[in-house]
């Protein structure tokens, strides 16, 4: 019989052994989030550690194998907040709250993943870390869709700098990207769960996958330079970009008529270079020059909408620019209701003025969650409530993908963190526009990380539909990128300046990716779950031929 003392000895051993464990997958989940980090534009790096992305998810795959059933709920959570409160940590400056929301719902989402992973790791021993990679791309796609929709941090996206490995976007889009990126770290995690003594085995037995993928990255650099072009041949259009580096929003009237005056001034100075088109950032002029133009609700306001219709008067050429576009909400009734309160729906809005006259507008499709747009205020006041109470301005949703025509280019525009969403640039190019023109607002973010990931976001876009992308940023990034997703020219960030360059107008060739869309995503996603439904229905098999 064991002694009391025994007990004890075996028990606390136990205990030791399961912090020791926890503590090392712990660790392993810490150091993922921050090599995941690195591999984007961060504090450390500008343009980001692009390599470092393909081994980033080695230690997760390793914790996903290694950790118990009942552990991988609590490590998904772990893993989901503490690396998008490392990679976004730049929210922290738009709102306390943002950096406490989005590692939330990423900490759900990981909830969800992790035992979809580790039940792919169970079901095949052997190459399951095939279909891991499959069920990684099925969540990257997933996160993207609905009214969280987020795209930041989709691990493809960390490879913008190296131009003929993405030059697949056009036939995947970004997600076949994604999938060459993260193959290495769940191959390579597969191999090492079980410590290196077992790794040289692994390899020994899957040497001929590891060939076959890097022939895969072969044939895809092929691909990637053969499709690159010299866009000098094309038409170009000749923009000028201000960047008056102020956030709009902030300060009140006298803010509004400081910021006009800067715009009007660098935008002066660029027609100097004889651009065909001068484009503003996402709502850089305050107030809405419809609204104002039509009801005099704001003597002030009014002013300054004048101000600015007289001086885009004087101008020959086209003029673009974000703007709160204010719609009657009631046509029949007045702009001001009797108890004070306006009756008025605003829209985050792009007008193209020509001569003076306002020519086209299109208005924002895809709000940003929270900030922009809440659905929910029925059935979730209190949170609705606590937004207010935080001064968040919601807008409507657009529904038209409004396709401009000025200087002989058609082009669209989508505002802020819409060209990091490729449905939408798609559906513009679909449209006919011949150029996508980005107008954002990154300034609240203070931090050139948090641009920088943007510009590299919308790298992809120019690729998956052989488009040239010009970005009007009101701090940064502004610039142009051609349809091979080279960055042409940049501006200096968090600095008052205006750029006038060259812009190639391709047209010659409709992508895969354009005629197609998010295949690839989806493709994933159905093969993933034939493949965990054939593991789950062959197990119960192996159980109940064992059973008999």
């Amino acid at each position: 019989m064991f002694s009391s003392s025994s007990h004890t000895s075996i028990k606390n051993n136990n205990i030791g052994a399961f912090f020791k464990k926890a503590t090392v997958e712990l660790l392993l989940l810490v150091l993922s989030s921050v090599l995941f980090s690195l591999a984007f534009p961060s504090v450390v790096s500008t343009w980001g550690i692009a390599p470092i992305a393909f081994i980033s998810i080695i230690p997760v795959f390793i914790v996903v194998h290694k950790s118990s059933w009942k552990a991988i709920v609590p490590y998904g959570a772990f893993y989901g907040y503490i690396t998008y409160g490392i990679f976004n940590y730049w929210l922290s400056t738009f709102h306390p709250l943002a950096i406490i929301i989005v590692p939330t719902i990423y900490a759900t989402y990981f909830v969800i993943l992790f035992p979809v992973l580790k039940l792919a790791d169970k079901l095949f021993p052997r190459y399951g870390y095939l279909v891991q990679a499959l069920c990684w791309i099925g969540y990257e796609y997933l996160r993207t869709q609905g009214f969280l929709g987020y795209s930041y941090g989709i691990i493809g996206y960390s490879m913008f700098t190296v131009l003929p490995f993405i030059q697949i976007a056009s036939v995947t889009g970004v997600w076949g990207v994604s999938f060459l990126v993260i193959l290495p770290s769940a191959y390579l995690g597969n191999g090492l769960k079980n410590g290196w003594a077992q790794f040289f085995d692994f390899f020994r037995k899957h040497r001929t996958d590891s060939y076959i993928y890097g022939g895969l990255v072969v044939i895809n650099l092929f691909f990637g330079f053969l499709v690159m072009t010299d866009y000098s041949d094309s038409p170009q259009w000749r923009v000028a970009l201000i960047q008056h580096n102020a956030d709009s929003w902030k300060g009140g009237q006298r803010t509004y008529e400081r910021n006009f005056k800067l715009l009007r001034d660098l935008s002066l100075e660029a027609v100097k270079e004889n651009p065909d088109i001068v484009v503003w950032s996402e709502t850089a002029f305050v107030p809405g020059v419809d609204w104002h133009s039509r009801y005099r609700t704001d003597k002030e306001r009014f002013a300054l909408v004048a101000d600015l219709k007289e001086f885009l008067a004087t101008q020959n050429i086209p003029y673009l620019f974000g703007n709160d576009d204010g719609q009657k909400k009631d046509p029949n009734l007045p702009p001001v209701l009797p108890d004070g309160s306006s009756n008025k729906l605003d829209y985050n809005a792009v007008l193209l003025y020509e001569g003076g006259e306002l020519k086209d507008t299109y208005r924002k499709v895809h709000l940003v969650p929270f900030t922009e747009n809440f659905p929910y205020k029925e059935s979730l006041p209190g949170i609705y409530k606590i937004l207010v109470n935080n001064d968040y301005h919601f807008w409507e949703r657009g529904t038209e993908y409004t396709v401009f025509d000025a200087a002989g280019v058609k082009f669209s525009t989508p505002i802020c963190f819409e060209d990091a969403f490729g449905y939408l640039s798609r559906n513009f190019v679909k449209q006919g526009a011949e150029v996508i023109v980005n107008l954002t607002n990154d300034s609240w973010s203070g931090a050139l990380s948090s641009q920088m990931q943007h510009l590299g976001i919308a790298v992809f876009r120019a690729i998956e539909n052989r488009r040239s992308l010009v970005r009007s940023a009101n701090s940064g990034m502004t610039g142009i990128i051609d349809p091979d997703g080279r960055i042409i020219s940049l501006l200096e960030p968090f600095k008052a300046d205006y750029l006038v360059g060259d812009v190639p107008v391709y047209t010659e060739r409709t992508t895969v990716y354009t005629m197609l869309g998010n295949w690839f995503a989806i493709v994933s996603i159905l093969l993933s779950v034939v493949f965990i439904l054939f593991g789950l229905i062959k197990s119960v098999f192996i159980l109940l031929k064992h059973n008999k």
